[in-house]
Order: C-alpha cells, then sequence, then structure tokens
C-alpha cells in the first residue's frame, strides 16, 4: 500500500478538496497544470513553495483515484 504523506484533506481548507501539505493547492490543480503541458520545472517556477515530490504525489493521488485502490492520506 502507498501512503501519500503530503496529500492531505481538510474540511477547512479548499472545500476539503486533496491539498498538498494542508496549503491551498489541490492535487487536482497540479493535474491540470502537467495536462496543459507545464512541466514539473516549470511548475516548481511557478508555485516555487511546493517540492518535486509534492508533484509527483498530486500524480500518484490522481493515479489511485482514477484506479480506486486503498491509500492512506496523511492528517493535516
Amino acid at each position: 500500500m502507498t501512503i501519500l504523506d503530503r496529500i492531505t484533506q481538510r474540511p477547512d481548507v479548499m472545500g476539503g478538496k486533496a491539498c498538498v501539505r494542508g496549503m491551498r493547492v489541490t492535487a487536482g490543480m497540479i493535474v491540470g497544470q502537467i495536462g496543459a503541458g507545464h512541466s514539473i520545472e516549470e511548475i516548481l517556477e511557478d508555485y516555487p513553495y511546493l517540492e518535486r515530490e509534492d508533484i509527483l504525489q498530486a500524480l500518484r493521488y490522481a493515479a489511485w483515484r482514477a484506479e480506486e485502490r486503498e491509500i492512506l492520506l496523511a492528517n493535516a
């Protein structure tokens, strides 16, 4: 089982959407940026408070949601 320790969900942050490390950056936003053709490096330049592992975990979270596998999320 994969553990995503950087993906958090809190009802008071972004309406309970999956976010990166409790910030107001959703996993969906990151996946959308990749889908729009932006590279990881470009995202890191645009959002300097993100780390490479944040982006990779957002992608793994999206893959899990697509496959509906069991996974543990961090408590924020």
